[in-house]
């Protein structure tokens, strides 16, 4: 039987703060993260488009989400494409959800906590938490400005 990949890839903000709920095994983190793409139209205007995508956290990585991540923050996620189906009491019909598992999530965009991934709710280098100061190129760039009719792509 072949190989098959299931990895997903994600960055953008968070839609509404979390919402966190006891399991058997521990706790689970649910929320939603908007992405956006930008495309032109036929009339060569561009148009933002954003999708909504479920998150679905759990163990360590869910006490990390409830512990640093509310609305408006900005989140790199790595996971896999889960669909459940469940039947409605009240209608008996069929219904489905699809869901990213967030397996690896780096919290970005500023906060007391910045550019800390964690590998199922480790530190991806174990070390103590730390913060981030801006990156150089930030300081040496912060008084140049660049409009997006410079940016080649």
């Amino acid at each position: 039987m072949p190989k098959s990949v299931n990895k997903t890839f994600l960055l953008g903000n968070v839609g509404k703060d979390p919402q966190i709920n006891s399991t058997p095994g521990g706790i689970a983190a649910n929320f939603s993260l908007a992405t956006t793409d930008r495309e032109k139209d036929q009339q060569g205007n561009w148009r933002d488009r954003t999708e909504w995508h479920n998150l679905v956290a759990f163990g360590r990585t869910a006490e990390i989400v409830r512990d640093y991540v509310s609305k408006g923050s900005q989140l790199f996620i790595q996971g896999k494409i889960q669909t459940r189906s469940w039947d409605d009491k009240q209608s008996g019909q069929k219904r489905y959800r699809t869901e990213i598992f967030v397996h690896d999530l780096t919290l970005l965009g500023g906060g007391k906590e910045v550019d800390e991934t964690y590998y199922r709710g480790r530190r991806k280098d174990n070390a103590p938490r730390r913060e981030t100061p801006a990156p150089q190129f930030e300081r040496e760039y912060q008084d140049q400005e660049l409009s997006p009719d410079e940016i080649p792509f």
